[in-house]
């Protein structure tokens, strides 16, 4: 699958993202607004792994900007009674931080899910510090649902996260 979008494009990712993915990972600032599962520091190994285990993921692509591999966007789609359901995670390397990337790859995958899926609802949550993130999700039209209180720990501070969803039209 590929999105073409102003300035970037979303596609599937490929083992010679590797070197990129690693390069623009390999950031703290990055990583402190991921799950713990995104490691930090970042190694080659480690995003070799990572794009392995998804070369056959239907729902997880990189943002790519000027065709290199800058972050990455997914959707997880629930099981069983939620399988109307996705989660929606994302992050971009910070060089192309400011410039409505993120939004637009958001609002890209997004309409693409709805377009041609099932899903009825993508869902987000984000940590009380990630600003950025929140306005992302609501110049997409996600609404605020809910805050999650003291949900997260994310290095070694308790946290809310904010629950932001949308539903198809």
């Amino acid at each position: 699958m590929k999105i073409n979008g102003e300035g970037f494009q979303i596609r599937s990712w490929t083992l010679e993202d590797v070197p990129s993915l690693a390069r623009y990972a390999n950031n703290a600032k990055v990583s402190a607004n991921l799950r713990d599962g995104f490691p930090y520091p970042y190694s080659e190994t480690d995003a070799e792994s990572f794009i392995s285990a998804q070369l056959d993921a239907p729902w997880n692509f990189t943002i790519a900007v000027n065709g290199a591999a800058s972050g990455g966007i997914g959707l997880v789609v629930g099981a069983d009674v939620h399988r109307f359901t996705a989660e929606i995670g994302y992050w971009l390397a910070e060089p192309c931080w400011g410039k409505g990337i993120t939004s637009k790859a958001v609002q890209a995958l997004t309409d693409y899910a709805f377009q041609h899926s099932d899903l009825v609802r993508i869902y987000a949550t984000v940590f009380e510090t990630n600003r950025a993130s929140m306005r992302v999700l609501e110049k997409n039209g996600f609404l605020l649902e809910g805050i999650l209180r003291k949900n997260v720990i994310k290095n070694g501070v308790t946290m809310n996260s904010y629950l932001y969803a949308k539903i198809k039209a």
